[in-house]
């Protein structure tokens, strides 16, 4: 039976993995329907590319750095914090794998703030930085107890910060340095006037940033529910938690986003940001509260970015993980309480300070690495490629070369 149980759990968590691995399909598919035709290409290839770059950056250092785990040694003496890694079916290796898909989510993330003026290479440089260093340091801290800092929060505020499946850990941790790259990046060509006023760049393709919503929404399910990492830990309760959440941001984006079809598929996705941290405690009425408070904040959030503070985050990627995740984690504090329906194990000012070290963590993390490699190698293309589209200027072919050939005359 014992080996029942393991090769259970092996595949329970190796199906986590294959769902937010497909999640990266979603994540490109959004970026693709939301930037210009001339961009479609690179957004596709940039999304692929940093999941190999994350691949190789995780695998050789990230997993090291956040759990102390190498793969450098002969097969015959690997081991990991449970003993030997081709031991269990290898469900320390799968478990690598899994947590892979969410460290890579980092660049997947940062991309759609980036979008139609970043440069390629440097992009790939930032990517192995953060998925082999900096994500799995803050990982680490949260996840494995790395450093003590959940010691000193648990002795401090009467319980240890909680983030089940990665409100902060992920996603305000890739919102918030997604921020730095796109303020060192500066505002695309022709997207404000002298007079700071706003001028229109609506989305290229409504049924691919559709689809690109749905393919996340559904693969959020592996991503939360997977989180458990055994069938022992499994619970509905996370299932139920994340379609009430997602359901609650969507109502709140088409009211609050006065019916739009952008800010309604993303009201989806900061409804399940949000939930992360607390979806194995929370009561199903306080993760629907959660995703409505997400939904609206997703679509405020996205029209002061672009309105009042200029800062050109394409996609609205700081404000639907960052704010959105930042707001996740001290809800969980809240909503968690059992005084408010939930299971309790938690605290509002462990929830408050651990979000807010996470926040100040990734913040100052992007500004650095953009920083340093804006002023290194450069991390934006020149204009005349921006203008021509980055799909021609980097990959030499657009999403619809037969087309380009027609309008060219040849």
């Amino acid at each position: 039976m014992e080996t029942v149980k393991i090769g259970a759990d092996v595949f329970f968590v190796l199906m986590g993995a294959i769902m937010v691995l497909a999640m990266h399909a979603g994540f490109a598919f959004l970026e693709v329907g939301t930037v210009r035709r001339k961009n479609q290409v690179n957004a596709l290839v940039k999304i692929i590319v940093d999941f190999a770059v994350s691949t190789v950056a995780y695998f050789f250092v990230g997993y090291m750095v956040a759990y102390g785990v190498s793969f450098l040694a002969p097969a015959s003496v690997i081991s990991g914090a449970t003993g030997d890694l081709f031991a269990k079916s290898g469900f320390d290796l799968v478990k690598f794998f899994f947590l892979l898909t969410f460290a890579a989510a980092i660049p997947a993330i940062i991309s759609g703030g980036i979008a139609e003026r970043a440069k390629f290479f440097p992009q790939l440089m930032a990517t192995a930085i953060l998925t082999g260093l900096v994500y799995p340091f803050f990982e680490g801290i949260v996840w494995n107890g790395n450093f003590g800092l959940q010691g000193w929060i648990e002795n401090s505020f009467g319980a240890a910060f909680h983030d089940f499946a990665g409100s902060i850990v992920v996603h305000a941790v890739g919102g918030w340095i997604a921020l730095g790259a796109v303020v060192m990046l500066g505002a695309r060509m022709g997207r404000y006037k002298k007079d700071g006023s706003v001028i229109g760049i609506p989305p290229s393709n409504i049924p691919f940033l559709a689809l690109g919503s749905w393919i996340l929404c559904v693969g959020w399910f592996g991503f939360n529910v997977m989180s458990a990492q055994s069938l022992d830990g499994v619970t509905g309760l996370v299932a139920v938690n994340s379609l009430m959440a997602m359901i609650g941001g969507i109502l709140t984006a088409l009211i609050v986003g006065r019916n739009d079809p952008g800010f309604i598929h993303n009201g989806a996705l900061a409804g399940l940001v949000a939930v992360c941290a607390g979806s194995d405690v929370m009561h199903p009425v306080g993760a629907l509260a959660t995703g409505g408070i997400a939904g609206a904040l997703f679509v405020w959030g996205f029209e002061q970015c672009q309105n009042k503070w200029k800062i050109d985050d394409v996609l609205g990627v700081w404000p639907l993980h960052g704010m959105c995740g930042l707001m996740g984690g001290i809800a969980c504090g809240i909503f968690g309480l059992e005084a408010l329906g939930g299971m309790g194990g938690v605290t509002f000012m462990a929830q408050l300070v651990g979000s807010l070290i996470g926040v100040a963590f990734a913040a100052i993390a992007g500004f650095v690495v953009y920083g340093v490699l804006a002023k290194t190698v450069g991390i934006r293309l020149e204009q005349e490629e921006e203008f021509r589209g980055a799909d021609l200027s980097i990959h030499q072919i657009g999403a619809y070369p037969e087309e380009d050939l027609t309008q060219s005359g040849r």
